[in-house]
């Protein structure tokens, strides 16, 4: 179908769903936006342990398109795209945090981590070298590193849901909600995660060189891990460490300023 023609379509339809809710209209935008709930499953599934079936995850992800196309206010100024798949996103792990996927051994191991880094931040003034934290664990090097490798798929959170807060509904708020909107209820509100937005652009210039390129490789250029691997020219599994690292020592930090 010619992209024009596509684009005008859809135009139709979000025009007659917004003033008619007919259900089918409906339906007939999640089919056409459903290739998004399968490229935020598959990107997901990456970082997840193998036993996590893709299948499952998109099933997740259309309960998110669906609510997306609901909430979805045609007078914002951002694409419907980008709203999705942070909503999208966002119910995969909410189903996901409900299945308690994760051993309670690999949660404790990873805040242990995490209170570590935050101790060891604290005294040198500077994010520490696996050495340094291994040390502090009373662990080996490679164990440490093994341990990363364990709680890898604990980290695969997007960085949006470092901020992300909880409306008046029970709903989960990222940034990306609080822009500017001329009937928004609390400006206060809106200039509160400004200001933690900059917190967090704060702790991630802090990190150390190659976890800042991973991190943006991974956020923001939306290069998987086998992917920045080969633009490091390391594996897959050092890309990971690298990954899991950073958003442990952002969680430790953030905790840290927050409390």
């Amino acid at each position: 179908m010619d992209t024009n023609v596509k684009a005008v379509e859809l135009k139709e339809l979000w025009r007659r769903y917004k003033s008619e809710s007919d259900q089918r209209v409906r339906e007939r935008l999640v089919v056409a936006y459903s290739p998004l709930v399968k490229y935020v499953a598959g990107r997901m599934t990456s970082n997840l342990p193998a036993h996590v079936d893709e299948a499952d995850l998109v099933s997740y992800g259309l309960g998110g398109l669906i609510h997306a196309i609901e909430r979805f206010d045609l007078a914002r100024e951002i694409k419907f795209e980008t709203y999705a798949m942070i909503r999208i996103r966002g119910a995969i792990l909410d189903e996901l945090r409900a299945l308690d996927w994760v051993p309670r051994s690999v949660r404790a191991r990873a805040r242990e981590i995490e209170r570590a880094n935050q101790r060891l931040e604290a005294k040198l003034q500077r994010a520490p070298s696996d050495e340094e934290m291994a040390a502090e664990l009373e662990m080996s090097v490679a164990d440490f590193q093994d341990a990363l490798v364990q709680i890898a798929g604990t980290t695969f959170v997007a960085l949006e849901e470092l901020w992300n807060t909880t409306d008046q509904n029970g709903d989960q708020v990222s940034l990306l909600d609080t822009l500017a909107d001329p009937n928004a209820p609390d400006p206060a509100a809106i200039v509160d995660q400004s200001e933690l937005q900059d917190r967090i652009s704060s702790a991630i210039s802090a990190l150390p060189d190659r976890e800042q390129l991973v991190t943006s490789l991974y956020y923001y250029e939306n290069l998987t891990l086998r992917e920045i691997g080969e633009v490091l020219g390391v594996t897959e599994s050092r890309v990971s460490q690298l990954h899991t690292k950073a958003v442990l020592r952002l969680r430790s930090k953030l905790s840290g300023e927050l409390d």
